[in-house]
């Protein structure tokens, strides 16, 4: 069953972001990464970021989940102004509320697959952590490889457990930052499914980023980020069924 949200889950109102250079001749420059970007996401909604490296996509990611600070406009999700929140009430709202894929995995080294998992749900309270992180990992083909550790699997099976971690607590927001990016064509089909159907089923709402024309064109819209601006891009496609044998989430 989805979820009952407001009707946008994130609009961005007049959000710039500016970094300072530090070192060598240009040392105290300035660059406008973000110059004014607005943007409504309805809840429910799948939307794709394209655009060239170094555009801003990963930093616009960062914003929406509250580990960066815009140089100024607004971020609101599920109309909560994030620049009204301190410290601690964002990292509680990344807790129970959004899920984040970035290319770097920032697994615990100490626990295991089965336990970075779970660890969501566990700080939330949820006695049932380990049997949901569980049905999780088996989802994305890491079943037997519940107890190994982050540094005995390899790239693809670590961004696959920061995948599952990301999903287990069924966020209303999920930040995906190329999420297929390390995994072989096999998996990675079965992770863009598994994340079509999550946003289908459940009503979590998807932001992407991807180099992959066929994975953004899956999404409801494509936006493209282009000289700290995004700019809608024509449909090419209805967003895609996911699986045709589609499976509900672990319970």
């Amino acid at each position: 069953m989805k979820r009952a949200m407001t009707a946008a889950a994130v609009r961005l109102e007049g959000l710039r972001l500016r970094y300072t250079l530090q070192g060598g001749g240009r040392s105290g420059e300035h660059i406008d990464v973000l110059r004014g970007v607005d943007l409504a996401v309805a809840a429910g909604e799948s939307v794709a970021i394209v655009g060239p490296s170094g555009s801003g996509k990963t930093s616009l990611l960062l914003l929406l989940s509250g580990l960066e600070r815009p140089a100024a406009g607004e971020i609101f999700l599920a109309g909560q102004a994030l620049g009204a929140m301190d410290a601690d009430a964002l990292a509680d709202l990344r807790r129970d509320r959004i899920g984040i894929v970035f290319q770097s995995f920032h697994l615990l080294p100490s626990l295991s697959a089965l336990d970075n998992v779970a660890l969501p749900l566990q700080m939330a309270g949820q006695r049932d952590a380990h049997a949901r992180a569980s049905a999780l990992l088996q989802r994305v083909g890491l079943g037997a490889r519940l107890h190994q550790r982050p540094a005995t699997l390899s790239g693809g099976e670590q961004q696959r457990v920061a995948i599952a971690r990301a999903l287990v607590h069924r966020p209303q927001l999920l930040l995906a930052d190329e999420p297929t990016g390390n995994l072989d064509d096999a998996t990675g089909e079965t992770i863009r499914d598994l994340l079509f159907e999550m946003n289908r089923e459940t009503g979590t709402t998807l932001v992407l980023v991807t180099h992959d024309t066929a994975f953004a064109r899956r999404c409801q819209r494509v936006l493209r980020l282009h000289e700290g601006l995004l700019h809608e891009q024509p449909a090419a496609a209805p967003p895609g069924p996911g699986l045709s044998d589609a499976r509900a989430l672990p319970a």
